[in-house]
């Protein structure tokens, strides 16, 4: 079995945790998440933790890759999970219209994202942008599309970046 499989889940004060027959949902504060339970895969609720365990010797992978999903779920609707964008460049800028995120990113048109269902998106500055929600799977696809708009150019580094995200430079032609 896989290294990440054996390792059991640890479920905070207020978490439930709910396993049927082909689901696994997970519900706490910040909302209800759930994933589709693989066959071969066996998933039992031990003294306030998930263990997991293959039925079959050639599901480990599917075992733990589960694992890492579940663990993802929890910390989901415990806590959340958040990715902060940066945009580089004169003139461009950030800001809400409701639910709408408004970006000016150079173009001669404003560029406007509709927050899917359970993300929420905030401007703390004009030039920050910051992406939360329970499923870390669509946080992280939600600030991808909001990064797609304009990607950083190697040149000047200019566009909506990750913060923290290094850009590889390249050096401009010389006359």
């Amino acid at each position: 079995m896989s290294r990440v499989a054996k390792k059991p889940i640890a479920l905070p004060k207020g978490i439930e945790f709910d396993i049927k027959s082909d689901t696994v949902s997970v519900k706490g504060p910040k909302g209800t998440l759930s994933v589709a339970k693989p066959e071969g895969v066996e998933v039992k609720l031990e003294d306030g933790s998930v263990v997991l365990s293959p039925t079959d010797p050639s599901r480990t992978a599917i075992t733990g890759t589960l694992r890492a999903i579940l663990a993802n779920l929890v910390q989901g609707v415990s806590q959340g999970f958040e990715r902060k964008l940066e945009l580089v460049g004169v003139g461009y800028r950030a800001s809400m219209q409701g639910k709408d995120l408004n970006l000016s990113l150079g173009f001669s048109h404003p560029v406007v994202f509709s927050a899917p269902e359970g993300i929420s998106i905030s401007t703390p500055t004009q030039t920050e942008i910051v992406v939360s929600g329970a499923d870390k799977q669509a946080v992280g696809q939600a600030a991808a599309k909001i990064r797609g708009f304009r990607p950083p150019e190697p040149y000047k580094g200019k566009g909506v970046k990750y913060a923290g995200e290094n850009i590889i430079r390249k050096e401009a032609k010389k006359a």
